[in-house]
């Protein structure tokens, strides 16, 4: 996985490094020491999917202060997603 940071502090673009082969491809979608090495807690807590029916869905945001702060892991495995980080 490559982790591209970003103009926010602690966020990145992780971008999977496929390995192909006449089947087909794959890549890590997540690694603990690989995670750690970039400063986010690697303990997985819980992990959703989402599934939107029409273009242009608006999902909420979503605020959390310490004691209750969480790590998002953003994922768009077809079409497209914009992304807001404040």
């Amino acid at each position: 996985m490559r982790f591209v940071p970003t103009p926010l502090a602690g966020s990145y673009l992780i971008e999977p490094e496929p390995i192909s082969d006449e089947r087909g491809f794959f890549a890590r979608t997540f690694c603990r020491d690989e995670f750690a090495a970039h400063g986010l807690d690697p303990s997985l807590v819980q992990c959703n999917i989402s599934f939107n029916r029409k273009k242009g869905t608006l999902r909420g945001m979503h605020f959390q202060t310490p004691p209750h702060e969480e790590a998002k892991v953003v994922r768009c495995t077809r079409g497209k997603i914009y992304d807001v980080m404040v």
